[in-house]
């Protein structure tokens, strides 16, 4: 297992890089965030993002795809957080994508599976249903009527879920909240009768929103995979999904770093500058430290996703590993970054605070610290 990008992912790397410095710096997600229109991403962007290939870096080549792997995906959401941007890369082809691939039939992958790659349509799923991601206490109801289903209940932090095209909407066909089994996925038209979509506000000023669905009717085409059967498909499309916020989480805290250790190097008090203080050269030296270990987890997860010699368990582990800790050092490290700033940290005059905002929604989304430590503690074999 690789622990660091290859020759060619480490071009795709750069190329992203340069890219976003130039056509998405911070100030473009500033510029979104006063806007506040939706679905705050660039749209003429994202289809330029669509034509380098980034939409197709995941799947398959039988699918249309680039067959290039989670690594491929890592090295692009890195640069994504280094940078800010936001796009419905997660939303539309980690998490839709994957799981029209993996759970949907030929019929529902020739369909869906070009549009998405395309950029020509967006999907968005929608999962959790409580302030805590906790895929398995699904409650909403699909029922057998006639010769489909019938939906009821509502789902909340739908991530890019304002002017999506369609839904993945996880339901209970059987078993009780808190089971694994009896989980269906069902692919929803944006304008199904009986279907509500409202905003969200968040912190991070992203697109995301709330659906209520009062009785909504689909036929039996809509189900993906089959009926009370999705948890492998689910979790192993969460895991990419997982690896990929990590990745994000990264390059944002890698930003965080950079920015606040040239800031440590220019701000002068009692005529030195302060990155002279011995108490601030730990706190730095800690957090460099740190940013290294998470760097190792997270591309042991992206490693992961790709590797066929892992069992489902296994990548599981990983993935959980890299996303919380991840999220444990952005939340450190950005805490440093705002108190070595000083009282400017968090004015709008900095990009720090835009940082921050970002990093708090990302940890909390697809699962926050303690729902990845459980994970990881549950399937870590006990040895006797």
């Amino acid at each position: 297992m690789s622990l660091v990008y290859s020759e060619e992912q480490r071009l795709l790397a750069d190329t992203a890089a340069e890219f976003l410095q130039a056509r998405s710096p911070v100030a473009a997600q500033r510029r979104l965030r006063d806007e506040g229109a939706a679905p705050r991403f660039d749209d003429a962007l994202w289809k330029e993002m669509v034509g380098m290939g980034w939409s197709a870096i995941p799947f398959p080549e039988d699918l249309g795809g680039l067959a290039f792997g989670c690594m491929g995906l890592g090295a692009v959401f890195e640069a994504l957080g280094r940078n800010l941007a936001a796009t419905p890369l997660l939303s539309s082809i980690v998490l839709g994508g994957t799981l029209i691939e993996l759970a949907g039939s030929g019929a529902q992958q020739a369909e869906w599976m070009p549009l998405l790659i395309a950029g020509d349509k967006r999907i968005a799923l929608a999962l959790d249903e409580h302030a805590r991601h906790d895929p398995a206490a699904t409650a909403l109801r699909a029922e057998r009527r006639d010769t489909g289903y019938v939906l009821q209940g509502e789902k909340v932090f739908v991530a890019d879920g304002q002017g999506a095209d369609a839904f993945v909407v996880v339901a209970r066909t059987g078993g009780m909240p808190g089971e694994r089994e009896g989980l269906s996925l069902f692919v929803v038209p944006a304008h199904a009768l009986g279907l509500n979509v409202s905003a969200t506000g968040m912190i991070d000023s992203r697109n995301h929103a709330r659906l209520r669905l009062d009785g909504v009717r689909v036929d039996a085409g809509a189900l993906l995979g089959v009926e009370g059967q999705a948890w492998t498909a689910l979790d192993a499309a969460l895991d990419r999904g997982r690896v990929c916020l990590a990745a994000e989480l990264l390059g944002m805290t890698q930003n965080l770093f950079d920015t606040t250790v040239e800031y440590l190097k220019t701000r002068v008090q009692f005529d030195v500058p302060i990155g002279s203080f011995q108490a601030l050269q730990h706190r730095a030296a800690w957090c460099y430290a740190h940013l290294q270990l998470a760097r190792s987890a997270v591309m042991a997860g992206l490693a992961a996703m790709d590797d066929p010699t892992l069992d489902a368990a296994g990548r599981a582990r990983l993935a959980s590993l890299a996303k919380w800790k991840a999220g444990d050092v952005a939340h450190r490290i950005s805490r440093e970054a705002v108190q070595m700033h000083g009282g400017m940290g968090v004015t709008d005059e900095l990009d720090v605070g835009l940082f921050l905002k970002r990093i708090r929604v990302a940890q909390a989304l697809l699962g926050d610290g303690d729902f990845h430590v459980q994970r990881y503690g549950d399937m870590t074999p006990v040895e006797a």
